[in-house]
Parts: structure tokens; sequence; C-alpha cells
């Protein structure tokens, strides 16, 4: 089964400095079919306004995935860590016992990032926070992965969860395939482009929410950048 989930029909919200799209019930935004996937609990699609951001706020037992499209964003926390993470690459905080931390967007332009949030496989563990440059060239025209907590996935960030996430760039007229194992599910969303998941269409920003499926077929109209999790 594959859902689409037109971007125009997220919820969300604008605040000035923020302008942001929750493909699944967050803060305001509420809606009882839409409350996760899997253990996919969060995913959303934030425009970050130049030395702007999220002021220093606390975190327990989630894994906080934070994938970069645009710009570039500065994580400092309570642990000490700080770092700057720029588009294409990621950062993961598993926050465990507790976590307070910031994410400021100190470029001159918009930063463009995907909040993933993910339930982790036990509660009550210490605090961790990673990144990791992944050069785009990597991913183009095939699905790389960039943070997991599978078996076999050791190049990938950690993440204390089952999950794991992948992205890809294909130039249009581009395909490539997944494998999903046995009751597994997918939640996958094209960063920019426009394209065709077994035979289902979706542009920039759209969720497609996929259950019951064995194998994706993901082809590209236009030259795009996919971003998906595939979750217990």
């Amino acid at each position: 089964m594959i859902e689409l989930r037109p971007h125009s029909e997220l919820g969300g919200a604008h605040h000035g400095w923020l302008d942001t799209r929750h493909h699944f019930s967050f803060a305001e935004y509420y809606d009882p079919n839409r409350m996760h996937w899997g253990n996919l609990r969060v995913w959303n699609d934030d425009t970050i306004a130049p030395h702007s951001g999220f002021p220093r706020h606390p975190h327990r037992d989630m894994e906080i995935i934070t994938y970069v499209r645009k710009g570039a964003i500065t994580h400092q926390d309570s642990l000490g860590n700080k770092g700057r993470t720029e588009a294409g690459d990621v950062q993961v905080m598993s926050a465990g016992t507790g976590i307070a931390h910031s994410e400021m967007n100190e470029e001159g332009e918009a930063t463009q990032i995907f909040q993933i949030w993910i339930m982790p496989n036990e509660a009550g563990l210490p605090p961790i926070w990673g990144t990791k440059p992944f050069p785009k060239g990597e991913r183009s025209g095939s699905f790389v992965t960039l943070a997991s907590g599978l078996p076999g996935d050791d190049e990938a960030l950690p993440i204390r969860t089952d999950a794991r996430m992948v992205a890809a760039t294909l130039e249009a007229g581009q395909s490539t395939e997944y494998h999903i194992a046995a009751g597994r599910r997918v939640y996958l969303v094209p960063a920019t482009g426009k394209i065709e998941v077994n035979g289902v269409v979706a542009s920039a920003g759209d969720g497609v929410a996929i259950s019951n499926e064995r194998l994706l077929k993901v082809s590209a109209r236009e030259d795009s950048e996919l971003v998906l999790v595939d979750v217990a």
C-alpha cells in the first residue's frame, strides 16, 4: 500500500523566523490518523530564517536526526558538543536520559532541514550526539545509508532504534530500487524534484507512506533528492 500525502495538505505553521510543515501530529497540529508511522514519530520540514533558530530546549528518550537540505545548522548542547552541519550532511542526537540543545541558523541565507524523530528501542540510556559529512556524489543514482540502528550499517551514524535513514540523488530519467524486509514500513519524502514510486507520483515535500510492499522502484521525472526512513 502506498499513500501519497501532498505537501499542501500537511499540518504546519508560520512563525516569522520559521516556516514549518508537519508530516505527523506535532505542536498545535493534531490528526489522529497521523500520529506516527511504525516507530517514526516526527518528520518536520523546516525553513529557518538567517540568524535565527531554536534556542536551547530539552529532549528525552528520542532519536533525533537532522538532515540539512540547504544552508547549515549549528548545534550546541548541555554535554559540551558543538558542530556545524552543512547541506547534504546529517547529525543525530540520542536524547536518552535528557539533553538540552540549540539548533541555530548562523548563516546569511535561509536553512532548510528535515527534522526526524524516531522512538528508541530502550529508554534511559546516556545521551549522545554525532555528525558526519556524506558527499552527495556517493549517493548519486542509488540509496546510501546515513543513519541506522540495524545490523550491517557500520558506515552510518549510529542510532539506538530499529530504523534506517537513507538518501539518494537521481538525475531526470534515472531509476533505483529499495528492498523492504517483511513487516517493515517506509516513509519517503523527495526534498527536491519529482519522482515516481511504484506508479505513484510525488513532488518535492510530499510524503509517501508505504506498507505491505517488498520492493520500491523509484524513478526521477526531474533531478531529485530523496530521503527515506525504514522503520519497524
